[in-house]
């Protein structure tokens, strides 16, 4: 994406970071050009949410120096994000908005120009609703929100698709590809970085610079890894046979070293020196854990018939029915809001359902993985974590040392003593995996497992899931894991209603069959409506004036006419030819906002119409 004419938006070169002893990465460098995509993955603890504090300037690396192309505007989202207190949606749009104009007689109708546009591309559509109430998916499209209305030429974001329903993926997803800014997205999410980046860059220990990329989306730079690691395993391979053959020669007696050039003694501990290296990097080091199943042989685990409920009058799910056996990985799927969790709640007796029943068979033990988690107490450490006391973990009626144990999920023994307060939220998560794991088990409840896993847990996850020879109901956002490990799926949509289909592909393309057939459904009773009016029917258009029969006979047209204008005049606003010109860009807003005002009053006009059609007579 290199522009030789620009140059990078944002460069960074030799950069280096440790806190104390422990370091995070060193001699990184990245270019961010015009129209980049770049998706960013690595290992939990890399440095990935430090690099970018670094990118903004909200960090100072130990070396190495980042700079911004003049002009450019940077936006930064970071993974947690709290809205607290009684600001509303808009009050914290305006809040943003305020911060990023400059002052001038233009600020008040620029600032209002794009606090609506930036609503309706977010998707809110009450602007009064307070943040702080929102769900953690709302909470996260409005931090978006805060960061898009800055009009920014760059956007970081850490660990975006957090939070996010499935629908709220696809939105992210096309913003990002439609969007004129570069970006630069933190995420573990595989379907997201394959269907939005356009280059990938993993931050590694593994790789001698520290990174590797790769242009492309995150299917490419899996080969460009693959690649990598066979020839630097190659190179391991080529380095034992020398370095056996050098030490071999270096152990002989001092007299036969004597006879040999100096040069060849120094070259034999450099090979030595490298061989470390190069086994150090492909060291693989990561989760390794198997869910532990209670080989029953039972086939029907759970047997769920008619299953209902309703919370708080709005229905969630109705007349449910599916069996579960040994096996069976069912996944669920539907907005947030449909139901999911209280369904998986219901299953493990957490909740009464409003009618059906579910059946389970006798003595089944059953493992219930909490979206919201068990809180472990900050100052707790992490080997009381794993053991309450003693120093061992009972696995599979096995004794474990608690080292042992620690390493199997991805921490160094000097880390024991570590408070889990002071663990990353992916080191959190896979404590919270731990501890679940050494409880056998016939069916797993998991209610959003994946949350701040790494790439490198994620695939452990997978194959224990997979392997594991129980029965599985999964919910998650991950829509790679979520493909991969589902047998089948069940959709809700929140409205009561549910179906299975094969796989998590079948479900999406369901979904968009039924936004066509409702979007077709409304078009068809708008046409009905103005056929019916055009029929001549008496009572009704008896409700309309000469002069609003005229109007609801063109208003289409002019609504249709009138956004095709707004569309151009969008356009205009974000051409780059205006962007530092602040006379023209002010009356492009202007113009656009004009635009964007007849569009909406005619749409409002439509409405008034249709009321007065739809009338009773008296």
């Amino acid at each position: 994406m290199a522009d030789p004419q620009t140059g990078p938006l944002v460069s960074a070169r030799g950069l280096a970071k440790a806190y104390g002893s422990q370091g995070l990465f060193q001699d990184v460098g990245l270019n961010l050009y015009d129209g980049d995509r770049l998706g960013v993955i690595g290992p939990n603890g890399a440095g990935k949410s430090t690099l970018l504090r670094i990118l903004v300037g909200d960090e100072r690396p130990d070396a190495g120096v980042v700079s911004t192309r003049k002009g450019t505007r940077v936006a930064y989202v970071p993974q947690e994000h709290p809205f607290t207190g009684e600001a509303t949606v808009e009050m914290a749009l305006r809040e943003a908005v305020e911060r990023a104009l400059p002052p001038g007689p233009d600020h008040a109708a620029e600032a209002e120009t794009r606090l609506n546009e930036t609503l309706g591309r977010v998707g809110f559509e009450d602007r009064d609703q307070r943040a702080s109430a929102l769900s953690g998916g709302w909470q996260k499209r409005l931090a978006i929100a805060q960061a898009l209305i800055t009009m920014p030429d760059v956007l970081l974001l850490d660990e975006p698709t957090n939070h996010l329903d499935l629908p709220g993926l696809a939105w992210l997803e096309d913003l990002l590809r439609r969007s004129r800014f570069a970006s630069l997205v933190i995420s573990h999410d595989r379907w997201f970085l394959q269907n939005v980046a356009t280059r990938m860059v993993e931050l590694n220990r593994m790789y001698p610079t520290g990174t590797l990329a790769a242009d492309g989306p995150y299917s490419d730079f899996l080969e460009a890894r693959t690649l990598f690691l066979e020839g630097q395993a190659q190179r391991q391979e080529t380095l034992e046979n020398k370095v056996r053959r050098e030490t071999e020669w270096l152990r002989r007696g001092p007299k036969a070293r004597a006879t040999k050039a100096r040069y060849r003694v120094d070259a034999a501990h450099q090979l030595i020196d490298e061989l470390a290296e190069v086994s150090a990097r492909n060291v693989v080091t990561g989760a390794k854990f198997d869910f532990t199943g209670t080989e029953r042989r039972t086939k029907r685990l759970l047997v769920v018939k008619d299953l209902t409920k309703s919370l708080g009058g709005k229905p969630l799910f109705a007349d449910v029915d599916f069996v579960m056996t040994p096996g069976t990985r069912l996944g669920l799927v539907g907005p947030n809001g449909s139901g999911k969790t209280t369904l998986l709640r219901v299953l493990a007796g957490d909740l009464e359902a409003d009618a059906g029943h579910v059946e389970k068979a006798d003595s089944l033990r059953v493992v219930y993985f909490d979206q919201k988690r068990e809180t472990l107490p900050p100052g707790l450490t992490l080997q009381r974590a794993f053991t309450a006391d003693g120093d061992a973990v009972r696995y599979r009626d096995q004794e474990i040392h608690v080292a042992s144990w620690a390493k199997r999920f991805g921490f160094r023994s000097d880390q024991l003593t570590t408070p889990v307060g002071d663990l990353s939220g992916g080191e959190q998560a896979r404590v919270l995996i731990a501890r679940l794991v050494v409880q056998p088990a016939d069916v797993l409840l998991l209610d959003e497992p994946t949350n701040d896993l790494d790439l490198s847990t994620l695939e452990v996850l997978e194959d224990s899931l997979t392997d594991f020879p129980g029965a599985v109901i999964l919910v998650t956002h991950d829509r790679y894991l979520l493909d991969r490990v589902s047998t089948h799926v069940l959709g809700l949509d929140g409205r009561g209603g549910s179906a299975f289909h094969g796989d998590y592909l079948q479900w999406e393309e369901a979904q968009r069959k039924e936004t066509r057939r409702l979007a077709g459904a409304a078009q068809a009773e708008v046409v009905a409506r103005k056929d019916a009016a055009a029929r001549g029917d008496k009572t009704r258009a008896k409700r309309l004036t000469w002069q609003e029969q005229k109007d609801w006979e063109t208003i289409e047209a002019r609504i249709h006419a009138a956004e095709a204008v707004h569309v151009t005049r969008e356009a205009e606003l974000h051409s780059p030819a205006i962007a530092s010109n602040a006379g023209r860009l002010a009356a492009a807003a202007r113009s656009a906002d004009e635009a964007r005002h007849t569009v909406e009053t005619l749409y409002a006009r439509w409405e008034e119409l249709e009321a007065k059609l739809r009338e009773e007579p008296g």
